[in-house]
């Protein structure tokens, strides 16, 4: 069952699709029956829990350890004995082109190794994980992939590397700059500022050396209404974020940066 949700799942549910799947696999007609998942950590766990399935799909990779079902769903699915096939491991290819020092970190541990690598290595070495999916676009990337995954022991990561995967992601949440949770405590805004958004666009553009997706991203917003030049600094969203940020302050930042 592709990209569940909580709704799309009980919807599934109630018109019969689950059992009738289920009673396919009896009859020999499916091997197995899975999911792959795109919500919240308790609407997978509601999921997961409904019977024992044969395998789950969820989106996971070394910085992206707390979104959707996250690390907390892979060790859940690992504990029913569910094995887990891992989409995102390289989140869209912007962990396969780390800014230079953090490129430079990976190369010096293992100069043979693409930063990719590192990346597919971390999630392969799971254990429970059944497959890892790989976007490639090159006959160098699927050569590059095969020679990861070719023997099983390769993707295994021992102590220093784990602790060097752990300080590259450190690393990379330094560069953010609002501290901004995604709770989204703060919205609506009066103005209609989406301000989570704005903070992730700006945080995701400095971790990646990547300017113009801010620019981008303001861009559209600007066309919407909903950028920070519709501040009036009415300091409703401050008041109500658990983070105590400058939010006002921040905005400004923000939209400073992208110009």
């Amino acid at each position: 069952l592709h990209t569940l949700n909580r709704d799309r799942f009980r919807k599934m549910a109630e018109l019969g699709v689950v059992d009738w799947c289920l009673d396919l696999q009896r009859q020999g007609r499916i091997r197995r029956f899975g999911f792959s998942f795109h919500d919240t950590y308790p609407a997978f766990e509601e999921i997961l829990s409904h019977h024992q399935w044969d395998f789950c799909q969820i989106q996971l990779n070394y910085l992206d350890r707390d979104e959707q079902a996250g690390m907390k769903g892979y060790e859940l699915a690992a504990a029913q004995g569910v094995p887990v096939v891992i989409m995102e491991p390289v989140k869209g290819g912007l962990l396969a082109a780390l800014p230079e020092d953090l490129e430079e970190a990976l190369k010096a541990a293992a100069p043979g190794r693409s930063a990719a690598s590192w990346a597919l290595r971390w999630v392969g070495a799971l254990p429970g994980v059944l497959t890892v999916l790989s976007g490639m676009s090159t006959m160098e990337q699927l050569d590059d992939n095969l020679r990861i995954f070719a023997h099983a022991e390769k993707t295994c990561m021992n102590d220093t590397e784990k602790k060097l995967i752990a300080d590259v992601k450190a690393a990379y949440l330094s560069r953010m700059k609002t501290g901004c949770t995604g709770c989204r405590y703060c919205q609506p805004c009066p103005r209609n500022v989406h301000i989570p958004d704005i903070f992730h666009a700006w945080d995701e553009s400095l971790m990646f050396d990547r300017l113009e997706t801010l620019k981008r991203s303001m861009a559209r917003r600007q066309e919407n209404k909903e950028d920070p030049s519709q501040c009036v600094a009415c300091g409703k969203c401050e008041k109500a974020c658990p983070q105590h940020l400058p939010i006002v302050k921040l905005l400004k930042e923000a939209d400073q940066a992208a110009k």
